[in-house]
C-alpha cells in the first residue's frame, strides 16, 4: 500500500501535487499513527515531521461531521517556543487551503477546519472567543496549557484526542518538561478517551527514554507502568557544510590584526575584525540567520551590520521582542525584504525558514544539540545541504 492511500481523495491529490514523494519520516510515521499508538518520530530537520503529524489529524477532521461546539477542539499542538507556534499556525494554512481546493474542484464535501493560537500574548478578547467557539486545532505552549487546565478553558480541552508535542527533546529531562508531563496527565484525566500523543524532534537521544517521557504511565497494582510508544527512527543522512572561521591570525592577540587603511589602529578587541567578515557573508548570501547567545549581543550585532550596510538589512530577534515584531521580522526574512536576522534561541527550533541559505554561529552554541538545531535552519528542505560558519 502506498503511504498516502490511507488518506481521503482530496488529501491524496493535494499531497501528490505539492510533494514528489513522502519522506521516510512521513511514510513510517503515518503507519505508526494509524494504529492509534503514542508515536515518537525522530528525523532530521526538513524531513516533514510536523506535516506527518498534522496531515493525519487534518484528514480525520475534514472527513467527519462537525461536532457540537463544546466538543469541537480535537487536536492540540504544543510548542516549546512562541515563535514556533506562530510559524506552525501560518504553515497550516497551506494544507488546509490546498485540500479544500481539491475537494471543491472534484465536488467533495469536507467539514471546515478552524485553528486558533493561545499563548501569553493572546488578547483576552480572543481567549473569550475560544470559549464560545472552540477551534478544531488549538496551538499553544506548555505554560499556557497549564493555565488553561486551571481555568474555564478546561472544558474546551475535554474533547482533545490528539496531542502533538514538537521539539520534545527541548523539554524532556528539564523542570519545564516535568511540569508539562503533569499537564499531559491532567489532560488525559479529563478526556473521555486518552489522547494519542505524537512527539517530534531531530536531536533526541536516547530514544527509549524520550519515548517513555512522551507516553507517561499509570499506576497498576501499586506499580508504575509506562504506556507503550511506537518509535519511528528515520535518521536520513543530512549533508552539512560547516566551516570554523578564525577572524584574526592569533585569537590570543587580536591586536596583531592589521587595521584596514584609513581606520583606527587595532585594539585588543576581536570584534573590529569580526564585524566586516560577518557583513561580507551577509552580502554574499540570499538570506542569513546569525545566532548569538545573548539579547545584548543580538542588538549590538544587528546595529553594527546595519551601520556597515548604511541601511536596515537585519533585525534582532529575541525573547524581549514583542509578538507583533517577531512575526513581522520572520515574514520579512521569508519574503526577502530582510537580508538577515540576528537571533538568540528564539529561532533555534523547528521554524520553517526555507529561504535561509546560510547560518552563522557567532560564539560557540550552548551545546551540540543546540548547534545542530541552529545549523539546520539553513537548507530547511528535504535533501538540501545545511551551510554554516562558526566564529568561535
Amino acid at each position: 500500500m502506498q503511504p498516502t492511500e490511507q488518506f481521503s481523495e482530496p488529501t491524496r491529490r493535494w499531497f501528490a501535487d505539492t510533494f514528489a514523494d513522502p519522506t521516510e519520516a512521513q511514510h513510517r510515521g503515518w503507519a505508526a499513527i494509524a494504529t492509534d499508538r503514542h508515536t515518537l518520530i525522530h528525523a532530521p530537520t526538513g524531513s516533514g515531521k510536523t506535516l506527518a503529524a498534522f496531515l493525519w489529524a487534518i484528514d480525520g477532521l475534514a472527513n467527519e461531521p462537525v461536532p457540537d461546539a463544546e466538543m469541537r477542539c480535537r487536536v492540540l499542538y504544543l510548542s516549546p517556543l512562541k515563535a514556533l507556534a506562530y510559524d506552525v499556525e501560518r504553515n497550516l494554512r497551506l494544507p488546509l487551503a490546498g485540500i479544500q481546493a481539491e475537494a471543491d474542484r472534484f465536488g467533495s464535501v469536507l467539514s471546515p477546519i478552524t485553528t486558533a493560537m493561545r499563548t501569553g500574548d493572546t488578547p483576552q478578547t480572543e481567549r473569550r472567543a475560544m470559549l464560545r467557539t472552540p477551534p478544531d486545532i488549538l496551538i499553544t505552549t506548555p505554560e499556557s496549557l497549564y493555565l488553561m487546565l486551571t481555568s474555564q478553558m478546561r472544558s474546551v480541552l475535554s474533547s482533545v484526542r490528539t496531542v502533538i508535542v514538537d521539539e520534545v527533546h527541548s523539554v524532556a529531562g528539564t523542570k519545564r518538561g516535568s511540569h508539562l508531563s503533569i499537564s499531559l496527565e491532567r489532560l488525559t484525566a479529563i478526556t473521555e478517551v486518552p489522547p494519542q500523543r505524537i512527539g517530534l524532534s531531530a536531536t533526541q537521544r536516547p530514544l527509549e527514554a524520550i519515548g517513555e517521557y512522551l507516553g507517561g504511565g499509570e499506576i497498576h497494582g501499586g506499580r508504575w507502568e509506562a504506556r507503550p510508544v511506537a518509535i519511528v527512527d528515520a535518521p536520513r543522512h543530512k549533508d552539512l557544510d560547516l566551516k570554523i572561521v578564525i577572524p584574526v591570525p592569533d585569537l590570543t592577540r587580536p591586536e596583531t590584526a592589521a587595521a584596514p587603511f584609513g581606520e583606527e589602529p587595532p585594539t585588543r578587541s576581536i570584534w573590529p575584525a569580526v564585524y566586516p567578515q560577518l557583513h561580507q557573508l551577509l552580502t554574499e548570501h540570499r538570506s542569513t540567520i546569525f545566532f548569538v547567545n545573548s539579547r545584548g549581543l543580538a542588538e549590538r550585532l544587528a546595529g553594527e551590520l546595519n551601520r556597515l550596510a548604511g541601511e536596515e538589512v537585519v533585525r534582532s530577534h529575541h525573547g524581549s521582542v514583542s509578538r507583533e515584531q517577531r512575526t513581522e521580522i520572520e515574514d520579512r526574512l521569508k519574503s526577502g525584504d530582510l537580508r538577515g536576522v540576528v537571533a538568540t534561541s528564539t529561532l533555534e527550533l523547528g521554524i520553517d525558514m526555507a529561504a535561509v541559505d546560510l547560518v552563522v554561529l557567532v560564539e560557540a552554541p550552548p551545546s551540540v544539540a543546540s548547534g545542530l538545531q541552529r545549523v539546520g535552519r539553513a537548507g530547511h528542505q528535504v535533501g538540501a545541504t545545511s551551510v554554516a560558519k562558526v566564529f568561535p
